[in-house]
């Protein structure tokens, strides 16, 4: 159970897996089946609390269970901060594929062209890894969440000694170089962190300045995302935030729970470091299904997907460059990204518009929300929300 817990969370723990304007409120009894949802995760599964911010043609809605403070028992709110783990990786190829548009660099340059030297070792040959590879996670690139000595850090109380330390990114390069390939590339996918912080490399060799600045002023600043940003080393979440729990990812029911608001996300930075919020989500995602933050040649490659069958990952599911799609039950896709750190799963999925958008939060990281194996097709609290708003009412 240790092993399969571990696996999941460094899928989508990134230290390890949507305009900010309110638009109308919606008739709150259209969402009723996705306040169940909501409700069931914390009295049936014990989170602490839970939002979702449901948005259409129509309206919005917005919802919550539980609290975003244990001690004081503050409700959860719209305007929260939360950590977004692996969503990050969206911004990040979104950032890459605006770099292609330009004729900065190519999606087929290999990775030694641009970090000459960095991926070397126990197999690896970065000669043989394009941009592209990275980004769709076909790379082979070992992923350095899976170290055990890096695990030794990340799980039980031992997190608890190490959740401020400050890491380079190319400190976690050399981590993966420590270990063998998972697959040779091309050959397999395989979800790994390694690959983002990589791009993120790449991002700053090529532009001559920081990831956060061109997260800043190609993405965030431009839409009008005022809540999103990189925090670097900050350990503290700027502005109104709901606390995180941790229960350091330990399987035991009676695991104890930590409050692990304050950690410096260095170890996640271009895979998984970003904070945001359920509307700047919105904004993010409702631009980028859209359309309206790549051009069509760039759009196209990124929603050129690879099936992650045989990646131990979210069951359904294909990954495009950073974004992935998932077949629900009902036969209706979404579109968008998902993430894990430290105290907060994410998930942002809606249609392939971004018309219709369902961003949900959960600040505890234990259970199984998504529904990986070998929990039953359909179940998890956010497969379960999406069917609740997206698939048709009499296919429930």
């Amino acid at each position: 159970m240790m092993t399969r817990t571990l696996r999941v969370a460094a899928c989508l723990l990134a230290a390890g897996m949507a305009v900010t304007v309110s638009a109308p409120a919606a008739v709150a009894g259209d969402h009723a089946e996705v306040q169940r949802v909501l409700d069931e995760a914390v009295t049936g599964g014990g989170m602490p609390g839970i939002l979702a911010d449901v948005r259409d043609t129509r309206g919005a809605w917005f919802g919550t269970a539980g609290v975003a403070d244990t001690e004081t028992g503050r409700k959860r709110r719209q305007q929260d901060r939360f950590r977004v783990g692996s969503i990050t990786k969206a911004f990040t190829s979104t950032v890459v594929l605006k770099l292609a548009a330009e004729g900065r660099l190519r999606l087929d340059d290999s990775v030694e062209k641009w970090l000459p030297g960095v991926v070397r070792g126990n197999g690896h040959d970065g000669s043989k890894i394009t941009i592209r590879r990275l980004l769709n996670q076909t790379s082979g690139v070992f992923n350095y969440s899976l170290d055990k000595n890096l695990l030794a850090q990340y799980v039980g109380p031992a997190f608890l000694e190490h959740r401020f330390d400050a890491v380079r990114p190319e400190e976690l390069v050399k981590v993966a170089m420590a270990n063998p390939p998972a697959f040779a590339p091309g050959k397999a996918w395989g979800y790994s962190n390694t690959n983002f912080v990589l791009a993120g490399m790449i991002i700053e060799k090529v532009t001559g300045r920081s990831y956060a600045e061109e997260v800043a002023r190609r993405i965030t600043r431009p839409l009008g995302m005022t809540a999103t940003y990189v925090p670097g080393n900050e350990a503290k979440l700027r502005g109104p935030h709901a606390r995180h729990y941790s229960k350091l990812l330990l399987t035991e029911p009676d695991a104890k729970v930590y409050d692990v608001t304050d950690l410096n996300a260095s170890g996640a930075w271009a895979a998984g470091g970003i904070v945001s919020t359920a509307g700047d989500l919105h904004t993010f995602y409702r631009a980028l299904l859209g359309g309206r933050l790549l051009p069509p040649a760039q759009q196209k490659e990124m929603f050129t997907g690879v099936s992650t069958e045989g990646g131990q990952w979210i069951p359904n599911t294909t990954y495009g460059l950073g974004v992935f799609w998932q077949r629900l039950s009902c036969g209706v896709t979404a579109w968008g990204g998902g993430g894990m750190i430290h105290g907060s799963w994410t998930y942002a999925m809606g249609s392939r518009d971004g018309k219709r958008m369902v961003v949900s939060n959960i600040n505890g990281d234990w259970g199984n929300p998504i529904g990986v194996p070998p929990a039953p097709a359909g179940q998890g609290t956010f497969t379960e929300m999406l069917g609740a708003e997206l698939c048709p009412r009499a296919s429930r």
